[in-house]
């Protein structure tokens, strides 16, 4: 089944995206997490464009099929802040409403902290704001590099055995085989130098921690979370405590991809959410 009504290539800024979109109506932008790629919202997209959303789902960078330079620094936050901030203003003309997921979810986080003209709602699920302890930061940075570094030698098969097997992911193995297949090809599918690179440049060690910051967002806020994903429960509890106009639901029975494990409640919660804006 043809998921997307159109994809295709935007360059911004020396870097050449890829895009696919989706249906009609308000346009809701994802942002995937680490090792993905457009396809993760696949199963999702039909259920959000039936709901009257136009769907945007870029491949981030240094992974699917945009551009993955080599310069770990060129993943900087601020440098992919930019990049998106181009890209959505050659794709709509008025603010977007912006979902991310993880790695995502970062990035959406410090797209909305530098851009909050261009967000008319904002979408966190499973998402960090940085770590604020330089020591808990250096151990990750190192934790970081010891991964990019393994990536880069032993290659994306010995990486999506690895990351399927971390225990962030356990309730993963309650999808069907089917979807988890779906997501090691598209582990598989990505570039280790990609992967390594964007580590390295905005890993959770390397990215600006943004705790401080989230008293300034003044959109409506959504943060996501699965019960059974302990860690970021507790993270998104006291995300949304920080934020004025935020509401947080915490899922049952899902881990950290709960649009994946637990997809209906997901939607309902985006479709609570979003209806309580004015042009839904």
């Amino acid at each position: 089944m043809r998921v997307w009504d159109e994809e295709r290539t935007i360059a911004v800024r020396g870097v050449t995206y890829r895009v696919c979109a989706a249906g009609q109506g308000p346009p809701l932008a994802l942002l995937h997490g680490f090792a993905g790629s457009s396809a993760h919202w696949a199963p999702l997209a039909p259920e959000l464009v039936a709901r009257g959303w136009r769907v945007i789902a870029p491949d981030l960078l240094g992974h699917g099929r945009t551009d993955a330079p080599s310069a770990p620094t060129r993943y900087a936050a601020a440098e992919q802040v930019a990049d998106l901030a181009s890209l959505l203003g050659e794709l709509v003309s008025g603010p977007v409403r912006l979902l991310g997921y993880s790695m995502g979810g970062r990035l959406a986080l410090h797209l909305a902290l530098a851009h909050p003209e261009r967000i008319a709602a904002l979408v966190l699920e499973s998402a960090s704001p940085g770590l604020d302890d330089p020591a808990e930061r250096a151990a990750r940075q190192r934790a970081d590099e010891e991964l990019a570094t393994a990536i880069e030698q032993r290659g994306m098969d010995w990486f999506a055995d690895y990351w399927e097997r971390l225990p962030l992911f356990a309730s993963r193995q309650r999808l069907s085989a089917e979807r988890r297949a779906a997501l090691r090809a598209e582990w598989l599918a990505q570039r280790p130098h990609g992967l390594g690179a964007s580590l390295r440049g905005f890993g959770t060690g390397s990215m600006p921690a943004v705790w401080d910051r989230l008293s300034e967002l003044r959109m409506p806020v959504l943060v996501i979370a699965g019960a059974l994903d302990t860690r970021y429960a507790a993270l998104s509890q006291a995300m949304a405590a920080r934020i004025p106009a935020s509401q947080l639901v915490i899922v049952p029975a899902a881990g950290h991809t709960v649009h994946l494990e637990q997809p209906a409640a997901f939607l309902a919660a985006l479709e609570r959410f979003f209806r309580q804006l004015p042009d839904r």
